[in-house]
């Protein structure tokens, strides 16, 4: 029987990560696409060292999913019809992962780590007291925080557009990857960082 290669592994045995790149150089030891079948690894790395570079990023979104988390003083998007088990996740993630192939007739996974990296942010502002006065400084963003802005964006801003309203969740995440892989402000992703690296400028 021959040994079963890195490439011949495909994402819920549909999609390949053969030809998968992150184009963003700071980004490329941190965003994780390392060929998997299933994505879930139950907390396996999440007692080592930068555990979440350990993880696929579809993973990552996968887990998202469940804590969504409030927008503002509205705690009540916080949980609700995007939580549950692994199962379900998964069945979201491949509905995604197919709406988005559609969509472009391109590999999925590569759609969205082009998502993720026209989304994230470079810079933001910081607070700093000096002589008792406080002022706004600029600084860069380390790499796993600019994906986690992108991952948690994401997924606020699906459940907050899918939150009491005709429209799925599923469909909510598509629209909000494919705002941030066209460079649009249509979607919550692509707003914040303009409004974070904005507020950085105007800091310096």
């Amino acid at each position: 029987m021959a040994k079963e290669t890195k490439m011949d592994i495909k994402l819920f045995n549909r999609w390949s990560f053969d030809g998968v790149v992150v184009s963003d150089q700071g980004l490329q030891g941190y965003l994780n696409i390392e060929p998997i079948v299933v994505p879930r690894t139950n907390g396996y790395h999440h007692n080592t060292p930068f555990y979440k570079t350990k993880i696929n990023i579809v993973e990552r979104l996968m887990n998202r999913f469940q804590v969504a988390g409030h927008k503002g003083k509205k705690h009540k998007i916080s949980s609700g019809h995007n939580t549950g088990k692994a199962k379900s996740q998964a069945n979201m993630m491949i509905e995604v992962l197919e709406a988005l192939e559609k969509k472009t007739k391109e590999n999925p996974i590569q759609v969205l780590v082009t998502a993720i990296e026209n989304a994230a942010p470079r810079e933001e502002v910081i607070t700093i007291e000096r002589s008792g006065a406080r002022y706004a400084q600029a600084v860069d963003i380390g790499p796993q925080r600019r994906i986690d802005l992108v991952l948690r964006y994401i997924c606020q801003g699906a459940a907050h557009k899918a939150f009491d309203a005709q429209v799925s969740f599923v469909d909510c995440i598509v629209a909000e990857i494919m705002a941030a892989y066209n460079m649009e402000n249509a979607g919550m992703a692509m707003t914040r960082r303009s409004e974070i690296e904005k507020m950085a400028a105007a800091a310096k």
